[in-house]
């Protein structure tokens, strides 16, 4: 990927490493994420994690420029609930500990949640139309068909005069982004 110049995609649904694999474990992921490392700023790393995700697991996609997630089905932390339990007799379930609202709204890990697993890989071929393929490539331009003289009326009332009420900051960018095309992240 590095040498082509492509995105790294990585699909995550795993447990993490078993303690019988010990060392051998740990060198597999060390390696990935040197290479992890080297392609920060190279080329866009995107995680989709699919399912649930434990220790090791985790970490390659939290260094990654982008995380998304399925809602109900994928999970990101460094040990379950049942470990949590045993070691600080705590009770919290998966979607607590690292489910993808957690993530998504609290945490900041994740840049977006999905209802499934289709509509997290459709999103994840929208976002790279957005992206250059590497660092050594311009961005991704389109033929706009929105004029650069349009006029939108509606941007002068709809930021409201008192700095105190609240405005829809969504609609906004849709109204000045062109043809209102415009992909949320984070």
């Amino acid at each position: 990927a590095l040498k082509n110049g492509a995105p790294i995609i990585g699909l995550f649904d795993a447990g993490g490493a078993r303690i019988q694999e010990g060392v051998d474990a740990l060198g597999g992921y060390a390696e990935i994420f040197q290479r992890n490392t080297i392609a920060s700023g190279v080329i866009p790393q995107i995680s989709v994690i699919m399912g649930p995700c434990a220790g090791g697991d985790v970490y390659s996609p939290a260094i990654t420029d982008f995380i998304f997630m399925v809602k109900d089905t994928s999970y990101m932390y460094v040990t379950g609930p049942d470990v949590v339990k045993t070691v600080t007799n705590e009770v919290v379930t998966h979607e607590e500990l690292g489910g993808a609202s957690v993530h998504a709204k609290k945490s900041g890990v994740a840049d977006a949640a999905f209802e499934n697993d289709i509509e997290a890989l459709i999103q994840v071929r929208r976002l790279i139309d957005y992206l250059p393929l590497s660092n050594r490539e311009e961005p991704p331009a389109l033929e706009s068909f929105d004029s650069p003289t349009r006029v939108e009326s509606s941007l002068d009332t709809l930021v409201p005069p008192n700095p105190n009420k609240p405005y829809d900051i969504k609609e906004l960018i849709e109204k000045v982004s062109d043809e209102g095309d415009f992909y949320e992240i984070a």
